[in-house]
C-alpha cells in the first residue's frame, strides 16, 4: 500500500503542470498561453517517461486508477525510478544525503532533457537545498548563493537546454526520436 502511495504520489509531482491546454486565454480572440518552462519539461518528461513504460510492456501510473497488484506495482516503481542501490549521491551541508539512480526511465528522461544526468542531479540537488544550508549555517540566502555560484550557473545552462529539449520533444511528437530513453 506504501509503494502504491509513493507512486501515486511520485507521478501525481511529474504530472502536476503537464497538461498543457489552449484553453487559458481570456477570449476567442486570446492567442493560447504559452506554457511555463516547468510545465514543458514536466510535459516532456511525461511524454519520455511513458514511453519509455510503454516499450517494457508497462501502463504508466495514473491519479485515480484501480489498484495494481504489489509486484506489478514494483515492476512500475523499479522500472520508472531505477532498481537496487542508487548511483548518484550527495551529502549535503545540512548533512542530508540525496541519492539518485542513473537507470530507470526517469533517469533516462533526465539524461534526454538536461543532456547530462549527473551534473543536472547534483547542480538541482544543491540549489534545492541553498534555503536549509543558509539556515543552518546562520547565512542570508544571498550569502549561500555567491558560495554556489558555479553550481547556480551550471543549473541555469541545463534547466535552459530541458526548456530547448522539451520544446522541440513536444513540437515534434508525430516524428519518431532518434535518441532512446531506455534506462
Amino acid at each position: 500500500m506504501l509503494l502504491a502511495r509513493t507512486l501515486a504520489r511520485a507521478f501525481a509531482l511529474l504530472t502536476g503542470g503537464a497538461l498543457l491546454t489552449a484553453c487559458a486565454g481570456t477570449g476567442p480572440s486570446s492567442p493560447p498561453a504559452r506554457p511555463s518552462p516547468d510545465d514543458l519539461i514536466k510535459a516532456a518528461t511525461q511524454l519520455l517517461t511513458d514511453g519509455c513504460l510503454s516499450r517494457q510492456g508497462l501502463t504508466p501510473p495514473r491519479p485515480g486508477q484501480g489498484p495494481a497488484s504489489e509486484a506489478r506495482q514494483q515492476r512500475v516503481a523499479d522500472a520508472l525510478f531505477g532498481a537496487g542501490p542508487a548511483e548518484l549521491s550527495l551529502t549535503l551541508p545540512t548533512g542530508y544525503v540525496v541519492r539518485a539512480h542513473t537507470d530507470g526511465c526517469l533517469a533516462a528522461a533526465n539524461q534526454r532533457l538536461y543532456g547530462d544526468q549527473r551534473r543536472w542531479f547534483r547542480a538541482s540537488v544543491i540549489v534545492d537545498n541553498l534555503r536549509p544550508e543558509a539556515a543552518r549555517a546562520h547565512l542570508t540566502l544571498d550569502r549561500v548563493r555567491a558560495r554556489h555560484r558555479a553550481e547556480l550557473a551550471d543549473y541555469r545552462r541545463l534547466r535552459a537546454h530541458a526548456v530547448r529539449e522539451a520544446s522541440a520533444l513536444l513540437n515534434h511528437t508525430d516524428q519518431p526520436s532518434t535518441e532512446s530513453t531506455r534506462p
